[in-house]
Parts: C-alpha cells; sequence; structure tokens
C-alpha cells in the first residue's frame, strides 16, 4: 500500500514563510503528478502548485510569484515553500500525486491527509 505522508503545517504570522513536505511511504510508485491544493473553510479545493512528469510545474493564480514548489524525483518527495504569506492563505493543504505502482501496474490518484496553515497575528 502507498500512501501520503504530509508534514510542515503550523501558525504563522503575515509576511512569514513556511515549507510543506510532502513524501510517498509504502510500495515503489512511479510519480506522474505531485503536489498541492488547499480548501479553506466554506471555499471550494483549489490548485496551489503541482509538478507534471517531473519538469512542468503549474501554480495556482492567487500564490504565484510568492510560493515556490521543488521536487526529488528519487525520494517521491515534494516541496513547497510559501512566502510572503497573507490571512487568505489559511486553508487546510493537501499533497496530492498520481502515478504507477511498480509492482503491480496500477494506476492511483493518493491524497494526504492535509495539513493545516494558519496566517495570523
Amino acid at each position: 500500500q502507498v500512501e501520503l505522508v504530509e508534514s510542515g503545517g503550523g501558525l504563522v504570522q503575515p509576511g512569514g514563510s513556511l515549507t510543506l513536505s510532502c513524501v510517498t511511504s509504502g510500495v515503489i510508485f512511479s510519480i506522474r503528478t505531485m503536489g498541492w491544493y488547499r480548501q479553506a473553510p466554506g471555499k471550494q479545493r483549489e490548485l496551489v502548485a503541482v509538478y507534471e512528469n517531473g519538469r512542468a510545474t503549474n501554480y495556482g493564480e492567487p500564490v504565484k510569484g510568492r510560493f515556490t514548489i521543488s521536487i526529488n524525483n528519487a525520494q517521491n518527495r515534494v516541496n513547497l515553500l510559501m512566502s510572503s504569506l497573507k490571512p487568505e492563505d489559511t486553508a487546510v493543504y493537501y499533497c496530492n500525486a498520481e502515478g504507477v505502482v511498480l509492482t503491480t501496474g496500477r494506476y492511483l490518484e493518493l491524497w494526504g491527509q492535509g495539513t493545516l496553515v494558519t496566517v495570523s497575528s
């Protein structure tokens, strides 16, 4: 079984920075896409940043220029550096990955359990 393990959420002041990390655990998993989404109270889940095929990146409009996603393909790990944080960035952040379990050939889409980021003074 493969799952996503997230870490790094917490409370940060406006203008501050925070880094989220997500790694796959369990069976060997060949990633096609991996990244982050978020959901604020009363709002729909939205794209934050995602890697596609280990190279191309896509950022949601609200975070462009402030957030940076990086990936370590060998470790199946993706990090999200969040800078110049605003109160409206407060949300539960979810890691997402799609790929193939190498031992079975099965294609999976996975979601992490979510990590809360609160931006407040």
